[in-house]
């Protein structure tokens, strides 16, 4: 049984990537522990790049916010799972001050072995996802982190819209195919 945080980066509750990463989880909770961080329900600053947490007494970030509660719950993960809406090519900016706060010594301590990643746009064009897709593969190289899989939707827009795609089913597999 695996330790699974689900990072969801959209601020509309009840919308598209939520529904996503809701089917998403309700595949793993069969057989792992899950757990979902919604954006919306914290404060996180972003990333100020001053350094200071490799120099800090229990590498704490300089910013005191939300994030000091994320990291516990990443600390206990063995995987994470990355939600977003794509926002002009790239993961939602309140996601994207989340994972940039993990450039901080505290994740040499995660047990984090796999990721995958979850994915919304409203757009249909094929290299909707290149971006952030790019910037994933970066991140399971320099980690050396199993992927575990993605499911990416085009041409979903309007809240609830997801409902009947054949992804929330994916998601749902993908979820339930993990031990």
């Amino acid at each position: 049984m695996s330790k699974i945080v689900v990072l969801v980066g959209s601020v509309r509750k009840g919308g598209n990537t939520e529904l996503l990463a809701n089917a998403f989880c309700d595949g793993a909770s069969h057989n792992n522990d899950v757990e979902i961080i919604s954006v919306a329900d914290y404060k996180v600053n972003p990333c100020v790049g001053c350094n200071t947490c490799f120099e800090r007494e229990g590498n704490l970030c300089f910013p005191q916010d939300d994030m000091q509660k994320i990291y516990k719950k990443l600390a206990e993960a063995d995987m994470i799972v990355i939600a977003s809406p794509v926002y002009f090519y790239g993961i939602s900016s309140q996601l994207k001050a989340v994972i940039d706060r993990m450039h901080t010594p505290l994740r040499n301590f995660f047990n984090v072995k796999r990721l995958a990643l979850l994915l919304v746009a409203t757009a249909d064009l094929p290299e909707v996802f290149d971006a952030i897709e790019t910037q994933y593969k970066l991140t399971l190289n320099f980690f050396k982190l199993e992927d575990v899989g993605r499911v990416l939707v085009r041409g979903v827009k309007n809240k609830g819209d997801i409902q009947g795609n054949k992804a929330l089913s994916d998601a749902f597999n993908l979820g339930r195919s993990l031990k």
